[in-house]
């Protein structure tokens, strides 16, 4: 626990060019302080005092913002930056070396038993806000862009961006055309665009019906009255 608490500070150090100094990063980076936790707890969990874990865990929740649930299996050198509201599900895996930016969530769908969180692979970067729900893989080496929402396997190499987030890079080569992280399309006003369009259509069908019905009564009343 030790030696993986020790990897975590030089992961830090390599990636954060606002270290300073290793005893700048033990007092005031709170995404250490919620992995310290949650290696503590971890150690209880798998001493099967479940009730003991959960208390340190929600201990570390309440003094970093972060919660990480102490069944989760994180690797080494894992970097939280910055760090508030970031929540890792109970059978979420972590591999090596990745990153993860605040507002990050590895959570379940709520459909799923058993492995209900994501996996990811060895150097995986996480975006802020970004979204990775189900029991599925992300695989080495890929990139989630920020704000993202993941539903499905994203390939190793690969860059997933948008809402749901769809591959736009794999292996260094564009698949789609690529969105970046300011001009993703916003989805709610497509759809108003959506239904505007239906409005329109049905507004044209009524005034159509409403002219025959008003050509049918004319026609109705020189009937009686020619």
């Amino acid at each position: 626990m030790l030696e993986k608490i020790k990897q975590d500070i030089e992961s830090i150090k390599e990636r954060d060019p606002a270290a300073r100094s290793t005893l700048e990063i033990i007092l005031t980076y709170t995404g250490l302080h919620a992995l310290i936790f949650y290696r503590v707890a971890h150690w209880f969990y798998n001493m099967r005092l479940y009730t003991v874990a959960r208390i340190i865990s929600q201990t570390g929740r309440f003094l970093t913002g972060i919660e990480i649930h102490p069944g989760a299996k994180i690797g080494k050198g894992l970097f939280i930056d910055h760090g508030m509201g970031v929540v890792i599900g109970e059978t979420a895996e972590i591999g090596d070396n990745c990153l993860l930016y605040q507002g990050v969530t590895l959570g379940g769908t709520g459909k799923d038993k058993g492995k209900r969180h994501p996996t990811l692979g060895n150097n995986v970067m996480v975006g802020a806000g970004a979204k990775i729900l189900g029991p599925f893989k992300v695989g080495d080496n890929s990139r989630i862009a920020a704000n993202a929402v993941v539903l499905e396997e994203v390939p190793p190499n690969s860059t997933a961006v948008g809402i749901p987030a769809r591959i736009v890079k794999r292996d260094g080569k564009r698949v789609c055309e690529e969105l970046d992280q300011v001009h993703i399309p916003d989805p709610v006003a497509q759809e108003f665009c959506k239904m505007r369009q239906r409005l329109e259509n049905l507004e044209k069908c009524v005034n159509a019906l409403s002219k025959k019905e008003e050509i049918r009564n004319i026609a109705e009343k020189y009937k009686k009255n020619p």
